[in-house]
Protein backbone atom coordinates (compact mmCIF):
# COMPACT_ATOMS: atom_id res chain seq x y z
CA UNK A 1 0.00 0.00 0.00
CA UNK A 2 1.45 3.47 -0.65
CA UNK A 3 1.99 6.24 1.42
CA UNK A 4 -1.44 8.07 -0.02
CA UNK A 5 -3.37 5.11 0.14
CA UNK A 6 -2.27 4.63 3.95
CA UNK A 7 -3.06 8.11 4.97
CA UNK A 8 -6.66 7.78 2.90
CA UNK A 9 -7.45 4.44 4.58
CA UNK A 10 -6.62 6.08 8.24
CA UNK A 11 -8.60 9.14 7.33
CA UNK A 12 -11.77 7.07 6.13
CA UNK A 13 -11.13 4.40 9.48
CA UNK A 14 -11.24 8.17 11.57
CA UNK A 15 -14.76 9.26 9.44
CA UNK A 16 -16.63 5.87 10.34
CA UNK A 17 -15.42 6.29 13.98
CA UNK A 18 -17.00 9.62 14.13
CA UNK A 19 -19.96 8.30 12.53
CA UNK A 20 -20.35 5.42 14.67
CA UNK A 21 -19.44 8.10 17.66
CA UNK A 22 -22.34 10.31 17.09
CA UNK A 23 -24.99 7.67 16.65
CA UNK A 24 -23.81 6.19 20.17
CA UNK A 25 -23.74 9.27 21.88
CA UNK A 26 -27.05 10.20 20.99
CA UNK A 27 -28.89 6.86 22.56
CA UNK A 28 -31.27 6.97 20.01
CA UNK A 29 -33.69 4.03 19.27
CA UNK A 30 -32.31 3.88 15.64
CA UNK A 31 -29.79 2.48 16.68
CA UNK A 32 -31.32 -0.84 17.59
CA UNK A 33 -32.41 -1.30 13.99
CA UNK A 34 -29.19 -0.29 12.50
CA UNK A 35 -27.46 -3.31 14.85
CA UNK A 36 -29.61 -5.50 12.53
CA UNK A 37 -27.74 -4.30 9.62
CA UNK A 38 -24.74 -6.16 7.68
CA UNK A 39 -21.76 -4.04 8.52
CA UNK A 40 -21.42 -2.31 5.09
CA UNK A 41 -25.11 -1.19 5.39
CA UNK A 42 -24.77 -0.34 9.55
CA UNK A 43 -22.14 1.66 8.50
CA UNK A 44 -23.68 3.65 5.97
CA UNK A 45 -26.91 4.22 8.41
CA UNK A 46 -24.38 5.28 10.59
CA UNK A 47 -23.09 8.29 8.21
CA UNK A 48 -26.90 9.38 7.59
CA UNK A 49 -27.98 9.27 11.00
CA UNK A 50 -24.60 11.22 12.03
CA UNK A 51 -25.86 14.04 8.89
CA UNK A 52 -29.48 14.31 9.98
CA UNK A 53 -28.14 14.45 13.73
CA UNK A 54 -25.59 17.53 12.79
CA UNK A 55 -28.54 19.39 11.32
CA UNK A 56 -31.04 19.13 13.67
CA UNK A 57 -28.60 20.24 15.85
CA UNK A 58 -27.95 23.56 14.15
CA UNK A 59 -31.99 23.61 13.92
CA UNK A 60 -32.56 23.47 17.29
CA UNK A 61 -29.04 24.94 19.23
CA UNK A 62 -29.07 28.38 20.60
CA UNK A 63 -27.31 30.30 17.94
CA UNK A 64 -29.63 33.52 16.15
CA UNK A 65 -31.91 32.60 13.34
CA UNK A 66 -29.47 33.84 10.97
CA UNK A 67 -26.80 32.12 12.00
CA UNK A 68 -28.98 28.43 11.72
CA UNK A 69 -29.89 29.46 8.54
CA UNK A 70 -26.05 30.05 7.08
CA UNK A 71 -24.40 26.68 8.91
CA UNK A 72 -27.59 25.29 7.35
CA UNK A 73 -26.37 26.64 3.58
CA UNK A 74 -22.91 25.38 4.50
CA UNK A 75 -24.35 21.94 4.81
CA UNK A 76 -26.52 23.00 1.56
CA UNK A 77 -22.73 23.30 -0.44
CA UNK A 78 -21.27 20.41 1.42
CA UNK A 79 -23.88 18.20 -0.03
CA UNK A 80 -23.02 19.48 -3.37
CA UNK A 81 -19.05 19.12 -2.86
CA UNK A 82 -20.14 15.51 -1.66
CA UNK A 83 -21.66 14.41 -5.36
CA UNK A 84 -19.29 16.73 -7.06
CA UNK A 85 -16.58 14.19 -5.48
CA UNK A 86 -14.95 17.17 -2.99
CA UNK A 87 -16.27 16.25 0.69
CA UNK A 88 -14.31 18.20 3.11
CA UNK A 89 -16.50 17.94 6.16
CA UNK A 90 -15.61 14.32 8.28
CA UNK A 91 -19.43 13.33 7.85
CA UNK A 92 -19.94 14.31 4.13
CA UNK A 93 -16.83 12.08 3.60
CA UNK A 94 -18.58 9.08 5.62
CA UNK A 95 -21.02 9.43 2.93
CA UNK A 96 -18.99 8.89 0.01
CA UNK A 97 -18.78 5.48 -0.09
CA UNK A 98 -22.83 4.87 1.24
CA UNK A 99 -23.73 7.56 -1.94
CA UNK A 100 -21.98 5.54 -4.53
CA UNK A 101 -22.64 1.64 -3.36
CA UNK A 102 -26.59 2.40 -2.39
CA UNK A 103 -27.48 5.03 -5.46
CA UNK A 104 -28.19 7.88 -2.41
CA UNK A 105 -30.41 10.90 -4.09
CA UNK A 106 -29.00 14.44 -2.94
CA UNK A 107 -32.57 15.66 -3.23
CA UNK A 108 -33.04 13.58 -0.06
CA UNK A 109 -30.18 15.12 1.99
CA UNK A 110 -31.56 18.43 0.54
CA UNK A 111 -34.67 18.12 1.63
CA UNK A 112 -33.61 17.10 5.18
CA UNK A 113 -32.42 20.41 5.28
CA UNK A 114 -35.35 21.71 3.96
CA UNK A 115 -36.92 20.31 7.04
CA UNK A 116 -34.33 21.75 9.28
CA UNK A 117 -34.69 25.24 8.25
CA UNK A 118 -38.24 25.38 8.95
CA UNK A 119 -37.37 25.27 12.84
CA UNK A 120 -34.54 27.31 12.02
CA UNK A 121 -36.65 30.13 11.09
CA UNK A 122 -38.48 29.47 14.17
CA UNK A 123 -40.43 26.39 13.97
CA UNK A 124 -44.07 25.26 13.22
CA UNK A 125 -46.73 27.44 15.57
CA UNK A 126 -50.03 25.67 14.69
CA UNK A 127 -49.39 25.05 10.94
CA UNK A 128 -51.74 23.50 8.24
CA UNK A 129 -52.38 20.38 7.87
CA UNK A 130 -50.73 20.23 4.56
CA UNK A 131 -47.27 22.31 5.58
CA UNK A 132 -47.22 20.02 8.96
CA UNK A 133 -47.51 17.15 6.70
CA UNK A 134 -44.54 18.44 4.38
CA UNK A 135 -42.69 19.10 7.06
CA UNK A 136 -42.59 15.21 8.49
CA UNK A 137 -41.90 14.46 4.26
CA UNK A 138 -38.70 16.30 4.86
CA UNK A 139 -37.23 15.87 8.39
CA UNK A 140 -38.32 12.46 8.36
CA UNK A 141 -40.06 11.01 4.68
CA UNK A 142 -36.56 12.00 3.33
CA UNK A 143 -34.54 9.86 6.15
CA UNK A 144 -36.73 7.19 5.47
CA UNK A 145 -36.50 7.53 1.68
CA UNK A 146 -32.32 6.93 2.19
CA UNK A 147 -32.99 3.84 4.42
CA UNK A 148 -34.65 2.10 2.63
CA UNK A 149 -32.32 2.46 0.10
CA UNK A 150 -29.51 1.24 2.16
CA UNK A 151 -31.95 -1.75 3.56
CA UNK A 152 -32.65 -3.11 -0.01
CA UNK A 153 -36.22 -2.75 -0.82
CA UNK A 154 -37.68 -1.92 -4.18
CA UNK A 155 -38.00 1.57 -5.30
CA UNK A 156 -41.62 1.98 -5.64
CA UNK A 157 -42.87 0.50 -2.73
CA UNK A 158 -39.81 1.81 -0.75
CA UNK A 159 -40.78 5.15 -1.50
CA UNK A 160 -44.38 4.34 -0.68
CA UNK A 161 -42.84 2.68 2.99
CA UNK A 162 -40.57 5.76 3.67
CA UNK A 163 -43.87 8.21 2.97
CA UNK A 164 -46.02 6.12 5.55
CA UNK A 165 -43.32 5.05 8.27
CA UNK A 166 -41.83 8.73 7.91
CA UNK A 167 -44.81 10.42 8.57
CA UNK A 168 -46.22 8.33 11.33
CA UNK A 169 -42.87 8.17 13.12
CA UNK A 170 -42.17 12.02 13.21
CA UNK A 171 -46.18 12.54 14.30
CA UNK A 172 -45.35 10.46 17.93
CA UNK A 173 -42.02 12.24 17.64
CA UNK A 174 -44.80 15.42 18.04
CA UNK A 175 -47.10 14.08 20.30
CA UNK A 176 -44.56 12.96 22.36
CA UNK A 177 -42.97 16.39 22.39
CA UNK A 178 -46.01 18.99 22.71
CA UNK A 179 -44.50 20.46 26.30
CA UNK A 180 -41.20 20.49 25.49
CA UNK A 181 -41.71 22.24 21.33
CA UNK A 182 -43.94 25.05 23.34
CA UNK A 183 -41.02 26.07 25.50
CA UNK A 184 -39.35 26.85 22.80
CA UNK A 185 -42.39 29.01 21.12
CA UNK A 186 -43.28 26.09 18.63
CA UNK A 187 -46.51 24.34 18.16
CA UNK A 188 -46.92 21.54 15.34
CA UNK A 189 -50.48 20.70 16.44
CA UNK A 190 -52.54 21.42 13.25
CA UNK A 191 -54.36 24.47 12.45
CA UNK A 192 -57.56 22.64 11.73
CA UNK A 193 -57.19 20.48 14.70
CA UNK A 194 -57.10 23.34 17.05
CA UNK A 195 -60.01 24.82 15.23
CA UNK A 196 -62.11 22.01 15.17
CA UNK A 197 -61.82 21.58 19.35
CA UNK A 198 -61.74 25.10 19.73
CA UNK A 199 -58.41 25.34 21.31
CA UNK A 200 -56.26 28.60 21.10
CA UNK A 201 -52.88 29.67 20.45
CA UNK A 202 -52.59 33.54 21.46
CA UNK A 203 -49.99 31.56 24.31
CA UNK A 204 -48.21 28.83 24.09
CA UNK A 205 -48.82 28.60 27.64
CA UNK A 206 -52.17 28.58 27.88
CA UNK A 207 -52.56 26.17 25.08
CA UNK A 208 -51.13 23.58 27.06
CA UNK A 209 -53.50 24.22 29.60
CA UNK A 210 -57.01 23.77 28.01
CA UNK A 211 -58.58 21.16 28.03
CA UNK A 212 -60.03 20.75 24.46
CA UNK A 213 -55.90 20.20 23.48
CA UNK A 214 -56.33 16.60 24.53
CA UNK A 215 -58.88 15.68 21.56
CA UNK A 216 -56.70 17.83 19.10
CA UNK A 217 -53.77 15.79 20.33
CA UNK A 218 -55.94 12.11 20.20
CA UNK A 219 -57.27 12.68 17.03
CA UNK A 220 -53.66 13.70 15.83
CA UNK A 221 -52.75 10.21 16.94
CA UNK A 222 -55.65 8.61 15.06
CA UNK A 223 -53.68 9.40 11.86
CA UNK A 224 -50.48 8.67 13.26
CA UNK A 225 -51.53 5.03 13.62
CA UNK A 226 -53.28 5.14 10.42
CA UNK A 227 -50.12 6.03 8.83
CA UNK A 228 -48.37 2.84 10.85
CA UNK A 229 -51.02 0.89 9.66
CA UNK A 230 -50.39 1.80 6.11
CA UNK A 231 -46.67 1.16 6.47
CA UNK A 232 -47.21 -2.30 7.92
CA UNK A 233 -49.22 -3.08 4.90
CA UNK A 234 -46.18 -1.72 2.51
CA UNK A 235 -43.63 -4.09 5.01
CA UNK A 236 -45.91 -7.11 4.10
CA UNK A 237 -45.74 -7.12 0.52
CA UNK A 238 -41.23 -6.62 0.77
CA UNK A 239 -38.87 -9.11 1.90
CA UNK A 240 -38.45 -9.97 5.81
CA UNK A 241 -34.75 -10.13 6.72
CA UNK A 242 -33.86 -7.07 4.50
CA UNK A 243 -36.47 -4.95 5.57
CA UNK A 244 -35.98 -5.64 9.36
CA UNK A 245 -34.66 -2.85 10.13
CA UNK A 246 -37.89 -0.74 9.03
CA UNK A 247 -40.21 -3.12 11.32
CA UNK A 248 -38.19 -2.60 14.04
CA UNK A 249 -38.62 1.06 13.70
CA UNK A 250 -42.30 0.56 13.35
CA UNK A 251 -42.68 -1.79 16.35
CA UNK A 252 -40.89 0.38 18.78
CA UNK A 253 -42.16 3.86 17.42
CA UNK A 254 -46.34 1.86 17.32
CA UNK A 255 -45.07 0.86 20.80
CA UNK A 256 -44.62 4.39 22.03
CA UNK A 257 -47.55 5.76 20.03
CA UNK A 258 -49.52 3.53 22.68
CA UNK A 259 -47.96 4.72 25.18
CA UNK A 260 -48.58 7.85 24.86
CA UNK A 261 -52.50 7.30 24.43
CA UNK A 262 -52.56 5.00 27.49
CA UNK A 263 -50.99 7.59 29.83
CA UNK A 264 -53.66 10.36 27.56
CA UNK A 265 -53.02 13.55 26.71
CA UNK A 266 -53.97 15.61 29.49
CA UNK A 267 -50.87 15.21 31.09
CA UNK A 268 -48.16 16.12 28.74
CA UNK A 269 -45.86 17.01 31.54
CA UNK A 270 -45.56 13.28 32.29
CA UNK A 271 -42.85 12.15 29.62
CA UNK A 272 -43.11 8.66 28.14
CA UNK A 273 -40.34 6.74 26.50
CA UNK A 274 -39.46 2.89 26.40
CA UNK A 275 -36.75 1.56 28.77
CA UNK A 276 -34.10 -0.55 27.18
CA UNK A 277 -35.81 -3.40 28.70
CA UNK A 278 -38.62 -3.30 26.74
CA UNK A 279 -37.00 -2.80 23.43
CA UNK A 280 -35.24 -5.79 24.07
CA UNK A 281 -38.58 -7.15 24.89
CA UNK A 282 -40.23 -5.94 21.23
CA UNK A 283 -37.58 -6.81 19.31
CA UNK A 284 -38.00 -10.66 20.76
CA UNK A 285 -41.31 -10.94 20.59
CA UNK A 286 -41.30 -9.92 17.25
CA UNK A 287 -38.56 -12.32 15.90
CA UNK A 288 -36.42 -9.32 14.93
CA UNK A 289 -33.33 -10.56 16.73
Amino acid sequence: MSQQAAIEAERTAADQDLVQDVVVKARTSFYWAMRLLPAEKRQAMFAVYAFCRVVDDIADGDLPDTAKLRQLQGWREEIDRLYAGTAQHAIARALVGPVRRFDLAGEDFLAIIDGMEMDARGGLLAPPMEELRLYCSRVAGAVGLLSVRIFGAPRDNGRRLADALGEAVQLTNVLRDVAEDAELGRLYLPRELLDKHGVSTTSLAATLRQPRLAAVCDDLAELAEKRFVDASAVLDTMPRRELRPARLILVLYRRLLQRLRQRGFARLDEPVKLSKAEKLWLIVRHGLF
